[in-house]
């Protein structure tokens, strides 16, 4: 059996699953890139590790000197830096909003992460905002501003992209969540260079819905990362998944055996409608995380109306 030189090493090259029983067209398969299978539990440690490593390549930060790194999260890239600050030795600082759940708040601090709170009612925005006064006020922290880092989007261009051709160069359909949209545009745009015929669906929320871990760009901020890679041209579509709909499908998965987060039931959510609408395709989907975080939302257990109503109290994740 391999042996690692240090966790790290261990983020990426997750399995693709084949979850075809969950669609509704006998002659399309759907696929999924298991992202939970990282050692920090996301996708993010992806992103976290390559804008680490590209900032440590130029210098900016320097490892085990304690140097401080601030960041806002209201997501899983605060417990992918705070994993890899941990093991490489700076000092990270999270903005969350304050009404993110008591899992998110533990994990942070496992990691040694100091919490800054924000007001919950200005949500991921309004963290990402104290998050830039944080640093434009102190020279001396870095902050590496997933939304805007390239490092985002490279890590799925050099990373999950390439596994994803690597383990099904039949793919047809590329299926994500938009967020920071470092997915999409990374890996998207891998595959299209391999296969312009790929397809590219977007999967989002309504404008004044929340679904962890996903955006609606209509409600005013667009990651610059998504118009620096010229997102509007990469994407062939984008499907709407309401909050109980993604409640559902995130039980769906359990009847193949695979306990993930909320945002990867809205994803699935979305290969469902894709596969109901092509023919004899390929559908990948990427699930961001695993179940274990979300446990506290009761997401398998409670009425799905309680659990829809107990997320416009709570973010979780």
């Amino acid at each position: 059996m391999a042996h690692y030189a240090s966790i790290l090493d261990l983020i990426g090259n997750t399995p693709l699953v084949d979850i075809s029983q969950l669609s509704p067209n006998p002659t399309t398969r759907i696929l999924a890139k298991l992202e939970a299978q990282n050692p920090g539990g996301s996708v993010k440690d992806r992103v976290a590790l390559s804008m680490v490593q590209t900032a440590e390549k130029e210098g900016t930060i320097v490892p085990d000197t304690g140097q401080v790194i601030v960041e806002s999260s209201s997501g899983n890239t605060g417990i992918g830096l705070a994993m890899i600050a941990k093991v490489r030795g700076y000092t990270l600082k999270v903005v969350l909003p304050e009404n993110v759940s008591e899992e998110r708040k533990q994990l942070l601090r496992i990691w040694g992460a100091e919490i800054i709170p924000s007001p919950g009612s200005e949500g991921s925005n309004g963290a990402m905002r104290r998050a830039q006064d944080l640093a434009a006020a102190h020279d001396d922290w870095w902050f590496p501003f997933q939304y805007g880092n390239h490092a985002n989007v490279q890590a799925h261009l050099e990373g999950t992209g390439p596994e994803i051709w690597r383990d099904c160069p039949e793919v047809t359909h590329l299926v994500a969540g938009l967020g920071t949209s470092g997915t999409l545009i990374g890996v998207g745009t891998f595959l299209k260079r391999q296969n312009p015929d790929v397809q590219v669906w977007a999967i989002e929320p309504p404008a004044g819905e929340m679904v962890d871990g996903l955006k609606n760009f209509d409600e005013g901020f667009v990651p610059p990362i998504f118009d620096d890679y010229n997102g509007a041209d990469l994407l062939d579509r984008k499907k709407i998944v309401r909050p109980r709909e993604s409640l559902e499908w995130t039980r769906r998965l359990i009847d193949v055996g695979v306990f993930a987060g909320i945002s990867s039931g809205a994803v699935v959510a979305g290969a469902h409608q894709c596969a109901e609408a092509v023919d004899n395709a390929v559908i990948v989907v990427v699930l961001p995380d695993g179940g274990w975080k979300y446990l506290s939302t009761g997401a398998w257990t409670d009425d799905l109306g309680e659990v829809v109503e107990r997320a416009k109290r709570t973010m979780y994740f």
